[in-house]
C-alpha cells in the first residue's frame, strides 16, 4: 500500500522499507504492519490527543518529568506549545515503559525505534503468523481462563517490581500470541512510587483481569490479588516470583467516607475515559 505521510518519513530515513497494510485505527493511534529488510514488524502512529480530559491527564502524568520549566508552564497554561509538549510526554511514556518492561522480562512487544511520533515494535502474532487477537475477541475454557489469568498476574508482579503500573489494563489491551498473553498500550503507564494514584490503578488493573477471566471461571471472582500485591509492595516484600494466595484481610481502621466517594467518582471518570478511547458507549 502507499505509505501515509508519517510513515513515508521513516521510509525516506531508511528505518523501514515498505508499509504492508493498516492493522488498526483507534482514537489515540493508527497501527500499520511494515517491513524492515526481511522482518515484518508494526508501526504505531500516534494521533494528537483530543479525547482525554484534563483531569485524566493530570492523574496519569502526575510526577512525570518534563524537559524544562518553560514546558511545565506551557503545559499548565494549556497553550499550543504546552499541548504539543504534553502529547510528546504522553507518547514518550509508552516508549520508556516498553523499554523498561522489556528489559525486566515483561511480556510486552519489543520496541525497536521511536521517530517523529511513530513507534516501531514487534508484531505480536498467532501460531499461523496472523496478527494476534485481543483477549476480548477470544472465548476461553475455564482451564484456559485460569492459566492465562495466572500468567497475567505474574506479569503484573514483574511490572510492579520494575516500578511500573499499567494504569488501563483490561481485555482490550492484551493480545493472545502463540505463546500466551502479551500486554500492549502503555501511554498511561505510571510510576508506582511517584504517582499518588498508582495504588488505585493497580487494584483496578488486577480487578479487570479477575472480572474478565471470572466470566469463564467464576472461581476467580472472590479472589483478592490486587490488595495482596499492593500490601506486599508497600512492605518491600514483593518479588517477581512471589507466590500469591488471592486472600487478603484489610486492616480494621475507621472508614474514610469522603475518600470512598472520591474513589468511586475517580473510577467512574476513568471508566468513561477508557470507554471513549476504545470507542465504546458510556456505561
Amino acid at each position: 500500500m502507499k505509505a501515509p505521510p508519517r510513515l513515508q518519513a521513516l521510509v525516506d530515513e531508511g528505518l523501514i522499507d515498505a508499509v504492508l497494510r493498516q492493522l488498526m485505527s483507534g482514537k489515540e493511534a493508527e497501527v500499520y504492519v511494515v517491513r524492515r529488510g526481511e522482518e515484518v514488524i508494526c508501526a504505531k502512529v500516534y494521533k494528537e490527543a483530543t479525547h482525554r480530559s484534563f483531569r485524566q491527564a493530570v492523574d496519569y502524568t502526575e510526577n512525570r518529568k518534563v524537559k524544562n520549566s518553560r514546558q511545565a508552564r506551557a503545559m499548565a497554561k494549556g497553550t499550543k506549545y504546552g499541548r504539543e509538549s504534553q502529547e510528546a510526554a504522553w507518547q514518550s511514556a509508552e516508549v520508556d515503559a516498553l523499554y523498561r518492561l522489556a528489559a525486566a522480562g515483561v511480556r510486552v512487544p519489543r520496541p525497536h525505534n521511536f521517530f517523529e511520533g511513530v513507534l516501531l515494535m514487534d508484531l505480536v502474532t498467532t501460531a499461523e503468523g496472523d496478527a494476534a487477537p485481543r483477549l476480548n475477541d477470544v472465548p476461553f475454557t475455564p482451564e484456559d481462563a485460569t492459566r492465562h489469568h495466572a500468567t497475567l498476574l505474574r506479569e503484573v508482579l514483574r511490572m510492579l517490581c520494575a516500578g511500573v503500573v499499567h494504569g488501563d489494563l483490561s481485555e482490550f489491551n492484551i493480545l493472545l500470541a502463540e505463546d500466551g498473553p502479551v500486554i500492549i498500550d502503555l501511554p498511561q503507564a505510571v510510576d508506582a512510587a511517584g504517582n499518588n494514584h498508582a495504588r488505585r490503578m493497580l487494584l483496578r488493573d488486577v480487578d479487570n483481569l479477575r472480572d474478565f477471566f471470572g466470566r469463564y471461571n467464576p472461581a476467580l471472582l472472590p479472589t483478592q490479588y490486587g490488595p495482596e500485591i499492593w500490601a506486599l509492595y508497600e512492605k518491600g516484600l514483593l518479588r517477581p516470583d512471589t507466590v500469591l494466595s488471592g486472600l487478603f484481610e484489610a486492616p480494621k481502621t475507621p472508614v474514610d467516607l469522603a475518600g470512598v466517594v472520591r474513589e468511586i467518582d475517580d473510577a467512574r471518570a476513568e471508566d468513561a475515559a477508557r470507554r471513549l478511547r476504545m470507542g465504546q458507549p458510556p456505561g
